[in-house]
């Protein structure tokens, strides 16, 4: 009966947690689709082109230096927990580990700022680097927080700090444009600047609540301290992971429009149709199926701690990703023109025509995708982020074979780059599960 209720309270805190994360994620990226169109008004769009000079690269120095460690940590603070610790060594030594790599990010962008700037003929966004470049250790740092209260199983202060972050950069950012709108160099920079002031922002909120957590004292172990080595390997291949598919965007920006450039006049606004219309549809389910992938993470890290059944764990949050994906796979298909005519109202009849159809074509990776990011944070709960990156690299490699091949037909044109993510995304959502399955066995092998 104790152990009943004991799965019960188990399974609430899990679809709190789940909750709390989609919530937060869902209003931070609200507030940041509603601020795009503000601030194009005040800026322009030579203003938001400058923006968006700088700000990729910030993202991939991100990407390197703090993607990475909210799952990775999570896994490790759930398993000390699950033993009686406080998991406080965990922390102390992923927040040392980090902030010295956030630094080094930091240091790196404003060191090839110059380079960068001059290389993009934009010599004016110097300055906007140098603003921007404190924000890759401050993310750093409160990456290290929302991995150590989602190793707690506390999703709140990750949802809260989200929506914090989106309030003060939005704040910040309309303000000055507003001030500085007769000056499109001068509002970028500080823009740029309202970023920092965010996460600087949400970092002292993240300190504030982080001291309101009991003192080690009150667990019954202090538990021993973490090895940088430890927090590394974990760390490293989920990183891994997350830089896949950035750098796989990046290598599609190149081929893809080429390959359309030899039958299509308008082939860059055909990559931008998918890149930057269906891509951005399909990317609003998965975000909030990202606060199921998060919740997963503590929860099979402890049942693997404990020596309970992984796989009941797996397949109760690959349920209810599947059920939300195909809900959101379904509404998308049928929605798909209106939604596009709302969002994207300024576009072409013959544009919204395409896009209609590439949100439709591309439905269906709302469900996989969503099931790969779940599936990829219970591999990291069980301490093998290494096969999910190796199974995104496998999916994202056959990916480009096939869209290369297909976008050579003007019959086929940019539905090709749908079709092979599409299939790209159901090959790493198969081999993530055969991996889960493998992995699971192998441990209740191991353990009996």
């Amino acid at each position: 009966m104790r152990s009943r209720v004991k799965t019960k309270e188990s399974k609430g805190d899990f679809l709190k947690g789940a909750a709390w994360i989609a919530v937060g994620g869902f209003i931070a990226k609200l507030i940041g689709a509603l601020y795009r169109i503000p601030l194009v008004n005040l800026i322009g769009g030579r203003g938001l082109g400058l923006y968006q000079l700088v700000y990729p690269v910030y993202c991939l120095l991100l990407t390197v230096s703090a993607i990475g460690i909210p799952s990775s940590i999570a896994k490790l603070t759930a398993e000390r927990i699950a033993r009686g610790e406080s998991g406080r060594g965990v922390f102390k030594t992923a927040m040392r580990l980090f902030v010295w790599i956030g630094l080094a990010g930091s240091i790196l962008m404003m060191a090839i700022a110059p380079f960068l700037s001059k290389a993009q003929g934009s010599r004016e966004v110097l300055t906007g680097y140098f603003v921007l470049a404190p924000s890759v250790l401050l993310v750093s740092a409160i990456s290290v927080f929302r991995g150590w209260f989602q190793g707690r199983n506390n999703m709140f202060p990750t949802a809260l700090s989200e929506v914090i972050e989106q309030a003060v950069k939005v704040g910040f950012g309309l303000l000055f444009a507003y001030l500085f709108r007769d000056n499109v160099i001068k509002a970028v920079v500080l823009l740029l600047l309202s970023v920092t002031l965010s996460e600087l922002v949400t970092l002292l909120m993240m300190y504030i609540l982080f001291q309101r957590i009991p003192a080690p004292s009150v667990y019954k172990k202090q538990g021993e301290k973490t090895s940088v080595k430890a927090v590394l390997k974990m760390s490293l291949p989920v990183t891994l992971n997350s830089l896949l598919l950035p750098l796989s965007g990046v290598l599609d920006s190149i081929l893809a429009p080429r390959l359309l450039g030899a039958y299509a006049a308008d082939a860059i606004t055909l990559f931008g149709l998918f890149s930057g219309g269906a891509v951005t549809m399909i990317n609003l389910p998965v975000s909030i199926c990202y606060g199921l992938a998060a919740a997963s993470i503590p929860r099979i890290a402890k049942a693997k701690e404990r020596g309970q059944k992984l796989r009941k764990n797996i397949f109760f949050s690959l349920g209810l990703t599947v059920l939300v994906g195909v809900v959101s796979a379904v509404g998308l298909y049928i929605l798909a023109e209106p939604a596009a005519k709302i969002i994207f109202r300024s576009l072409a009849a013959n544009e919204l025509k395409t896009l209609t159809g590439l949100i439709k074509a591309f439905s269906i990776s709302a469900l996989a995708l969503s099931g790969v990011q779940t599936l990829s944070a219970c591999l990291t709960a069980q301490g093998k982020p290494q096969y999910a990156a190796l199974s995104m690299m496998l999916a994202l490699t056959m990916k480009t074979g096939l869209y290369v091949f297909w976008l050579r037909d003007p019959t086929v044109s940019v539905f090709g780059l749908a079709y092979a993510t599409n299939i790209a995304y159901a090959v790493a959502f198969f081999l993530d599960l055969l991996y889960n399955m493998y992995v699971s066995r192998k441990k209740r092998t191991k353990n009996g």
